[in-house]
């Protein structure tokens, strides 16, 4: 019984069954909508998207979120690139005030019920995944340091010059 134990124990911690999205996969379908817009997780095909999932309690959050707010006004005219800064467990009154308050134009979207997150992890936030034009998982990061956050924009920089090629 024991033996059967440690072996289920070590199955189920294995990254084979983990649900986090690893680089290579395929995006998840999945639909979010905020006050302006509805974007639809199939329709991006073609386009680097960038995902990132936050809450406003979550201190390494709100360290990242003023880069991604920078990254965002320095790329938001490239038409080959999607960004999406999802509010975990956020309604969209509690998103509208917060990006009032803090002075954000990013595109933000609620998911109060984690169904959007649930999709790509299990737990922790920050987290970040580059989705490739053809679809595919091109990066992940998970909490916020400046170097890995330079990292991630530089693989968004280098897949938006293969997407306009």
């Amino acid at each position: 019984m024991k033996h059967f134990l440690l072996v289920l124990l070590l199955l189920v911690s294995s990254p084979a069954f983990s649900q986090d999205l690893a680089v290579g996969q395929p995006m998840p379908a999945f639909t979010v909508s905020n006050e302006q817009e509805t974007i639809k997780s199939l329709n991006l095909k073609g386009k680097v998207v960038l995902i990132n999932f936050f809450a406003t309690w979550c201190g390494p959050c709100m360290q990242e979120l003023p880069q991604m707010q920078q990254f965002w006004t320095a790329h938001k005219s490239n038409k080959n690139l999607v960004v999406l800064v999802i509010g975990r467990e956020h309604s969209q009154s509690e998103i509208t005030a917060f990006k009032a308050k803090k002075g954000f134009d990013l595109p933000m979207y609620p998911d109060e019920k984690r169904t959007v997150y649930s999709l790509f992890a299990t737990q922790y936030i920050p987290r970040n995944y580059l989705v490739d034009a053809q679809g595919n998982i091109a990066y992940t990061s998970v909490g916020f340091e400046q170097q890995e956050f330079n990292r991630m924009t530089s693989k968004v920089e280098e897949l938006l010059k293969r997407a306009q090629r």
